[in-house]
């Protein structure tokens, strides 16, 4: 069944960086665009930034484009979200989905906490 696996997320000040993983499992995952969503406090779960099966397309919410970066590596099942000049409303758990697939289970997702 498929299982996704999220990590990498933390503390971190304002204006810093992290760099989220997904390991993915359970599906042919070179076949599948995926995408990263957070959901802050309170707040509905949104998406962030989706990349294409190959890896040669990206797209991002207006407010992370231009400090996130995602990217995949199809040999190692896994996808990652470089997030840099972090703010305050980044704060959130991060999770990994198959973009087209609203029927997967949802991994454990990874708190990122961006403090002042």
């Amino acid at each position: 069944q498929v299982q996704l696996v999220e990590s990498g997320g933390g503390l971190v000040q304002a204006g810093g960086s992290l760099t989220l993983s997904c390991a993915a499992s359970g599906f042919t995952f070179s076949d599948d665009a995926m995408s990263w969503f957070r959901q802050a406090p309170g707040k509905q779960r949104d998406v962030v930034a989706t990349i294409t099966s190959t890896g040669g397309g990206t797209t991002y919410v207006d407010s992370v484009k231009g400090r996130f970066t995602i990217a995949r590596d199809n040999a190692k099942n896994t996808i990652f979200l470089q997030m840099n000049s972090l703010r305050l409303e980044d704060t959130a758990v991060y999770y990994c989905r198959r973009t087209r697939k609203p029927a997967d289970p949802w991994g454990q997702g990874t708190q990122v906490t961006v403090s002042s």
